[in-house]
C-alpha cells in the first residue's frame, strides 16, 4: 500500500522523513528497545498531533522532529506576517461551503485522478471522513505516465490558521534531523504557503526511492498533502523511474488546485476539539530553550536546532568529538503508556516511569550508538531525550561514546523545568 502511513500517520517521510520522528521503523519490545523508544517518540508525536487537529480529521503528519527555520506565516490580523511562537492568529472567516457534510474515499480518489496529467491508473484506495472527524481522508493510486509506475498520493484537513499544525506543515526539515535534496516554501498569490520537499523514503539512501512531497496551507486553514515516489509503492518496490512523475511545478498546482478547498470545507469537525489551536500545556514551546540551558556547563554547544519548539537538538563537543543531543517534549501521552515502558522499567515515587535504552543508532552512520531516557509523568507529560557519539545520526560515529552520560540524560529529562 503506497500510502500505509495513514494506518500508522507517518511512519516515515518526515520524522524517519523527520527523525522519523520522528519516517518517518523499531522492532518489538523484546527484541530493540532501542527502536521503540526512538519509534515511541515518533509515535506519540503523531499521536499528539493526530489528536490535536482532530478538529478537522487529522494530521498529514509531517511534522516533524527537527523542523528548522523561524516561519512566518503570512495571516493574521494587521500583519503581513506572524512570527513562529506568536499563537494562534486571529483568522480570516473560510467561505461557507454548500457542500453537504462529509466527504467519501470515491470523491477524494476521483478528484486526484482528474487533477492529475493524461495517463494509466491503478491500485486506487482511500478514506473519506466517514470513517469518522479523528481520521483525515485520502487518495491513493499508481500512476503511470507511460515513463514507470509510481505511488502517488494525496491527504486533505484542516488546521488552525497560524497555529503550531499550519506552521509545521509547511517548514523545511533541519538537515542535522533528515538529509534531502531541496526543500523550499513560497508564498501563492491568494495567500497560501506552499513547501515542496525533495527528499528519500529512507535518510540514509539505503535504497534509491525518492519521496517528494507538497504541502499546502491556505489562509484559511485548508491543508493538503501530497506525495510522490519513483516506485510503485512506498516501502519495498523496485524504484521504476529515476524520479517521481511531478516536478516541483506539477506538485504545486496539484496541491493548490482550487478542486480540494470544497472538499476540505465540507470536512466534519470532531466536537469533541475545541475550535482553537491552544499552546499546549507545560513548556512544550521552549524545548531548545529549555535544552540549552540544562546542558552540562561543560559542554561546547556547536550547533543547534533553529527554532523552539516540541522538539530540539543541540550538538556539543566537550573537546573529544562532537555529540548530538535531542530532546522530545509532550503533553498527553498517557494512551501510549504501555507502548513505551514495561514491567522491567523504574517507577518513581510520584508515579513517574523511566526507561533507559543503549543500542546502535537508527540511521545508518557507521558505529552510531545511542543512548536513551524516556520518562512520563503520571498525568502523561513525557520527555524522552537522546544522546549519539555524533554530531548526525546519518554520519560516522566521531566519539566512543556520546559526551553525555546516562546520569546526566536523566538528570535532564527529570528536571521539573519542563513544566515550569
Amino acid at each position: 500500500m503506497p500510502f500505509d502511513q495513514h494506518s500508522d500517520p507517518h511512519s516515515d517521510p518526515f520524522e524517519d522523513q523527520l527523525s522519523a520522528a520522528l519516517h518517518q521503523t523499531g522492532g518489538t519490545f523484546e527484541t530493540d528497545r532501542t527502536a521503540l523508544t526512538a519509534g515511541g517518540a515518533r509515535r506519540g508525536r503523531r499521536l499528539r498531533l493526530r489528536r490535536r487537529a482532530a478538529v478537522a480529521g487529522g494530521v498529514a503528519g509531517v511534522a516533524l522532529a527537527g523542523v528548522g527555520g523561524v516561519l512566518l506565516v503570512p495571516w493574521g490580523q494587521g500583519s503581513p506576517a506572524a512570527p513562529a511562537l506568536s499563537g494562534v492568529a486571529t483568522k480570516p472567516q473560510p467561505a461557507k461551503s454548500t457542500a453537504a457534510p462529509g466527504v467519501t474515499k470515491q470523491q477524494v480518489i476521483r478528484t486526484l485522478e482528474r487533477l492529475l496529467p493524461k495517463g494509466q491508473f491503478s491500485q486506487e484506495t482511500g478514506r473519506g471522513s466517514e470513517e469518522g472527524a479523528a481520521v483525515y481522508p485520502f487518495a491513493s493510486v499508481v500512476y503511470d505516465d507511460g515513463k514507470g509506475a509510481a505511488a502517488l498520493s494525496v491527504s486533505i484537513n484542516k488546521v488552525e490558521p497560524g497555529g503550531l499544525d499550519a506552521r509545521q506543515a509547511v517548514q523545511c526539515p533541519d538537515k542535522v534531523a533528515i538529509p534531502y535534496d531541496s526543500c523550499v516554501t513560497n508564498h501563492l498569490a491568494d495567500g497560501s504557503l506552499i513547501r515542496i520537499f525533495q527528499g528519500y523514503e529512507y535518510p540514509d539512501k539505503r535504497v534509491d526511492t525518492k519521496n517528494w512531497t507538497a504541502d499546502l496551507v491556505t489562509p484559511t486553514g485548508q491543508h493538503v498533502s501530497v506525495m510522490e515516489w519513483n516506485a510503485p509503492a512506498e516501502k519495498d518496490a523496485a524504484v521504476s523511474r529515476d524520479e517521481p512523475p511531478l516536478d516541483p511545478a506539477a506538485l504545486t498546482r496539484l496541491a493548490s488546485a482550487r478542486d480540494w478547498r470544497p472538499l476540505v470545507d465540507a470536512l466534519p469537525r470532531d466536537p469533541r476539539r475545541p475550535s482553537a489551536d491552544p499552546t499546549d500545556p507545560g513548556a512544550e514551546l521552549h524545548a531548545r530553550t529549555k535544552l540549552l540551558a540544562l546542558l552540562p556547563k561543560k559542554l561546547k554547544v556547536v550547533g543547534k536546532s533553529s527554532e523552539d519548539g516540541d522538539f530540539a537538538y543541540a550538538v556539543v563537543d566537550d573537546g573529544k568529538g562532537r555529540s548530538l543531543v535531542q530532546v522530545n517534549v509532550q503533553p498527553d501521552m498517557n494512551d501510549v503508556r504501555g507502548d513505551l515502558f514495561g514491567s522491567g522499567d523504574e517507577t518513581l515515587p510520584d508515579g513517574t516511569r523511566v526507561a533507559v535504552h543503549q543500542g546502535p543508532g537508527e540511521k545508518g552512520g557507521e558505529g552510531v550508538v545511542m543512548w536513551t531516557v524516556d520518562t512520563l509523568r503520571k498525568d502523561g507529560f513525557r520527555v524522552v531525550i537522546s544522546a549519539f557519539n555524533s554530531g548526525s545520526q546519518h554520519d560516522a560515529a566521531t566519539r566512543a561514546t556520546p559526551a553525555l552520560t546516562v546520569r546526566q540524560l536523566r538528570e535532564i529529562a527529570l528536571s521539573p523545568s519542563w513544566r515550569g
